[in-house]
């Protein structure tokens, strides 16, 4: 991930960065590297990228709140799709709805053993 302040810097990052590592023998992925626009309030334009998912997160342009409750547009992560639905078919598994004889504190150290107390 490089931060660029416009395309045409963003254009010659990528392409020297393609070049340093062809030198090594490697390669750029060809649907994983791409200039991607970090859409917000203040960035109004449009791009053919505008969102991208980074180690179980989805970078996208959000609706944010700022300390005097006003609302804005920022780019910001949150959790991608994918690692939604994973997380949500662990709990899933658990079965959670057929354990109403149990204690709270007994489902906490089901799901979590290192949970003391």
């Amino acid at each position: 991930m490089v931060h660029c302040k416009s395309e045409q810097q963003a254009k010659y990052v990528l392409t020297a960065i393609a070049k340093r590592l062809t030198q090594c023998k490697l390669e750029l992925h060809p649907e994983k590297a791409r200039i991607v626009y970090c859409k917000d309030g203040k960035r109004k334009g449009s791009y053919e990228h505008e969102r991208f998912d980074f180690l179980g997160f989805t970078f996208r342009p959000r609706l944010s709140k700022d300390k005097k409750g006003r609302y804005f547009v920022n780019f910001s992560p949150a959790i991608s799709d994918k690692a939604g639905k994973a997380v949500s078919g662990t709990i899933r598994s658990w079965r959670l709805h057929l354990r109403s004889d149990r204690k709270l504190e007994e489902l906490a150290q089901m799901v979590n053993p290192r949970v003391q107390g």
